[in-house]
């Protein structure tokens, strides 16, 4: 039972296999169009075989009850039942068949087999039909609505053209993207989607980001930055540089990520699979001792009246309705809504394990800049000291635009807004959380915090340790010569973020940063941040994360940037990655990725892990719930093999609609 899929993709009618399922590129998951058409004649067939029964079990419902004197002849009835058993029988017989071939001797298939024999050989011909004929168009609505939400998510999720204008020898000319190789130049025009990663060739465009982040607010990208796949031009024509192919755009990363997410399997997953492969021979054997026990029992008690035929038409009953396929089905494609549902808020989930991970977080500790703040900094004062402010800026240029980090890409940006030429730097190495080191022009520099200059034996300015600005200082030849006061900015929806978590009862927030404390404690205070810690080193917040992971009842999600917080976020129960679209370091190093820079999204993730438990939980009790009183009606005479057809096919399908609803909420 753990298996279903597999044993549903033979040649059951209405099957998955037979469904044609979209593969994460959105395709046909048959290569070719010959295929395709044998999957609907497949499907058409499988109707006609169901049409087919249903007409013979009606006529034949007909003449058992007007009294047809040819049709009480002894075997015609028989065998025109037995007939129309064959067209939905058939298949199921077949896969019952296989699954014992394959040594799973207790199945769903297995199960309707036993209860429609049974049926026969008690003279219930028409319930047998209806057994067969009920649960092969409950296994068909299922597939569909399954095949359904499948192909939903993959629609949503693999926005990309099948054709773009790339720049050939002939001029622009209508290709398939995945001909397109790196360095080609493609045009894309207005309300067209981006079917390749490229680098943006004109001045400024504004591009739709919502299939990727979920954002509805456009998005201003400049000359030589990158513009991903899926996203849409607005108002002009834009043109592009590829610089990564078809299969490895972040688009393709993504579907590749919700593809595999799918795998990995929550723990309501791995118990319900472990559930049926217990459950199911468990209740052959009960449904045996429904039929045994009472005959012992009218041995003992000779005033109970035991007849075979009720105890076993009750067995069967019993049978029917212990199939656990809503359980099953319902379970694994909740989770896989939740997913889809999340991807299009623009959060990636790596597993349907995070994604019940997350609803258990009660203690979430954020990095400070580039997570709550905007990276952006802004320089707001200069100091020199024996050197001019030109030299000093030519010094920080040459040494700071060998970084990535943003208060260097903020002195680079402050610099060169001056008209400064940068000087010849060698020999760089980045101390990280501290600063860097250079040769510029012959003479050994220190550029970083106020830590490191002291460090290294440097003599500081008394009054900078008291700045609550950020600092970056500056020595030459051992000799301190200056430095640049920066400051940072809250991003917008960071106090929102705070206060969500908070609703979501989600009390203990932490706050940490490699920041100076009283730079931390001002912005964890204008947060609504109790806890708040600086000057941490990447390895100070890795011990700092792991020592709070070891205490009882704390389960820790960290958020963080997902490149210099790496090892935090391998630490943490549940890391999430801020702004990770299209970083391979933070979808490698993270469990849980916010392709926005929104922190907000955090509680969004949380909200839909919770939502996703809850259908779960739904699904299971639901199921459990209406099975467990249908097995005891039936147990005890009150419920025949029609009731329990339409109960296990009625509470499945619930179960299934229940769990892709997910896929219609707004979060």
């Amino acid at each position: 039972m753990g298996e279903i899929y597999q044993h549903h993709a033979h040649s059951f009618p209405g099957s998955r296999a037979q469904a044609g399922m979209p593969s994460p590129d959105g395709e046909c998951c048959h290569n070719s169009s010959k295929e395709c058409a044998h999957d609907h004649a497949s499907k058409a067939w499988g109707l006609v075989c169901i049409l087919t029964s249903f007409v013979l079990l009606g006529i034949g419902l007909f003449l058992r009850h007007s009294g047809t004197a040819w049709f009480a002849y002894a075997g015609i009835e028989l065998v025109w039942f037995l007939v129309a058993f064959l067209p939905v029988g058939l298949p199921v017989l077949q896969e019952a068949l296989h699954a014992l071939r394959q040594k799973d001797f207790c199945n769903e298939f297995s199960l309707m087999v036993m209860a429609a024999a049974g049926a026969f050989c008690i003279g219930e011909y028409p319930e047998a039909v209806a057994v067969m004929l009920f649960y092969t168009v409950g296994e068909m609505l299922q597939h569909r609505a399954v095949d359904r939400a499948s192909r939903n998510i993959s629609r949503l999720l693999d926005v990309r053209p099948e054709q773009t204008e790339v720049l050939r020898a002939q001029g622009y000319i209508s290709v398939s993207p995945r001909t397109v190789g790196i360095g080609e130049q493609i045009q894309i025009k207005p309300g067209g989607r981006i079917p390749l990663d490229g680098i943006l060739l004109e001045e400024q465009a504004l591009f739709d980001t919502s299939a990727l982040t979920g954002e509805s607010v456009p998005r201003t990208i400049k000359r030589g930055e990158e513009v991903l796949a899926g996203m849409v031009v607005c108002g002009q024509t834009v043109h592009l540089q590829v610089n990564r192919p078809y299969g490895q755009s972040a688009l393709a990363r993504i579907l590749v990520l919700v593809k595999n997410a799918a795998e990995r399997k929550a723990p309501a997953e791995l118990f319900i699979r472990r559930f049926a492969r217990i459950y199911t021979p468990v209740v052959t054997l009960l449904a045996l001792l429904i039929v045994v026990l009472p005959a012992f029992i009218s041995l003992w008690i000779p005033a109970f009246h035991y007849v075979f035929a009720d105890w076993l038409y009750r067995g069967l009953v019993f049978l029917v309705i212990s199939c656990p396929c809503a359980l099953v089905i319902s379970v694994p494609l909740g989770y896989f809504g939740g997913i889809g549902a999340a991807s299009r808020a623009g959060i990636l989930f790596k597993g349907g394990n995070y994604l019940d991970a997350i609803t258990r977080i009660n203690t979430i500790v954020f990095d400070k800049t580039g997570t709550l703040t905007s990276g952006h900094f802004n320089v707001t004062g200069i100091q020199c000291q024996g050197i001019s402010a030109a030299d000093l800026l030519g010094i920080l240029l040459a040494v700071e635009q060998k970084s990535t980090h943003p208060v260097a890409r903020a002195v680079v940006c402050y610099a060169k807004e001056r008209g400064i030429i940068a000087g010849e730097a060698g020999e760089v190495s980045e101390l990280a959380g501290h600063g860097m080191e250079a040769i510029v022009n012959g003479q050994r520099i220190v550029v970083g915090n106020i830590r490191l200059l002291t460090g290294r034996g440097i003599a500081v300015p008394v009054q900078l340790s008291d700045n609550i600005a950020t600092v970056v200082a500056c020595a030459v030849d051992g000799q301190y010569a200056g430095h640049l006061l920066l400051s940072d900015t809250l991003k917008e929806d960071a106090i929102e973020t705070i206060q969500r978590l908070k609703e979501l009862n989600v009390t203990d927030i932490r706050l940490l940063s490699g920041d100076k404390s009283e730079i931390v404690a001002e912005y964890a205070g204008r947060l609504g941040i109790d806890k708040a810690y600086g000057d941490l080193l990447p390895e100070d917040k890795a011990v700092y994360v792991e020592e709070m992971t070891a205490e009882p009842g704390k389960s820790v999600a960290f958020v963080g940037d997902g490149m210099n917080d790496a090892p935090v976020l391998a630490l943490s129960h549940v890391g999430i990655a801020m702004g990770g679209l299209g970083s391979d370091a933070a979808i490698e190093s993270a469990d849980v990725v916010i392709q926005t820079d929104q922190p907000s999204k955090v509680a969004t993730a949380i909200i839909i892990g919770r939502t996703t438990r809850n259908i779960v939980r739904q699904n299971i009790v639901g199921a459990i719930g209406v099975k467990g009183v249908v097995l005891l009606a039936g147990t005890l005479g009150y419920a025949t093999l029609w009731g329990a057809v339409f109960a296990d096919v009625g509470v499945a399908l619930l179960a299934v609609l229940n769990a892709v609803r997910i896929l219609n909420k707004k979060f």
